[in-house]
C-alpha cells in the first residue's frame, strides 16, 4: 500500500505542536479529586482558646486557624480548578499528522489488507501479531471497530484497539508497534488528507 505524503510524510521542523498536543490530551483527561478544607469547612473550633487580654500570648480566636496544628488550609486545592487545555482542530490535525510521519519512520509500521478476527478469540488474535512481530505496546487502527475484534483484542496486554477516525497524538507516539489497515489508511486520507 502506498501511504499518502500528505499524512504519512510531512516535514516536521519542531516537535513543539507534537509536546503541545500530547499535554493537552493528558490534561484533558485529568480528573479533579483533590480537594482541601478551608478553616470555616474544618470541624471544631467554636470556642475561643482562651481570653483576649492578660494571658501575655498571642491572641486567638479558633484553633482551626491554618498556622495551627489540625487547622484548615489555605491555598490548597478546592475541587473546582480546570486543568484542560484549549488546542485548535487545525494544530490537532497537524500533530496527528507529525506523530503518523514519525511512526512510520521510525517505528515497526505494518499495513494489512483487513485485521480479521472472525471468530472473536484471543488466541487467533494473538497468532495474527505474533506473525506481525508486534508483541508489545501495540497499536492496531482499523476503520470500524466489530464486536468480534474488540473482544478478540481487550484481554491482551499492550495492545490497543483505536478506530481511524479517533486516532490521536498520545497512542501513536506510545505504540512501539503499529498495525493499520488498508481501509484505515483511506479514512485517515480522508481525514487528514491535504485539503482538509
Amino acid at each position: 500500500v502506498k501511504l499518502p505524503k500528505s499524512v504519512f510524510a510531512v516535514e516536521i521542523k519542531t516537535h513543539e505542536l507534537l509536546k503541545e498536543a500530547y499535554v493537552a490530551y493528558l490534561a484533558n483527561g485529568r480528573e479533579n479529586l483533590a480537594k482541601t478544607k478551608l478553616r470555616g469547612e474544618v470541624s471544631g473550633g467554636g470556642k475561643k482558646p482562651w481570653k483576649q487580654k492578660g494571658t501575655g500570648r498571642a491572641r486567638v480566636g479558633s484553633t482551626r486557624s491554618p498556622i495551627w496544628r489540625g487547622g484548615g488550609i489555605t491555598f490548597g486545592p478546592s475541587g473546582n480548578e480546570n486543568y484542560s487545555k484549549k488546542i485548535s482542530v487545525k494544530a490537532k490535525r497537524t500533530a496527528i499528522r507529525q506523530a503518523l510521519t514519525l511512526a512510520a519512520e521510525h517505528k515497526n509500521f505494518v499495513v494489512i489488507e483487513d485485521f480479521a478476527v472472525k471468530d472473536g478469540k484471543t488466541q487467533t488474535a494473538v497468532k495474527l501479531l505474533a506473525k506481525l512481530n508486534a508483541s508489545s505496546r501495540t497499536l492496531v487502527v482499523v476503520a470500524t471497530k466489530s464486536p468480534e475484534l474488540v473482544r478478540s483484542l481487550k484481554n491482551i496486554p499492550e495492545v490497543k484497539l483505536v478506530a481511524a477516525n479517533h486516532l490521536n497524538v498520545f497512542d501513536v507516539m506510545n505504540a512501539t508497534n503499529i498495525v493499520i489497515s488498508k481501509d484505515a489508511v483511506a479514512v485517515v486520507d480522508a481525514w487528514l488528507g491535504e485539503a482538509k
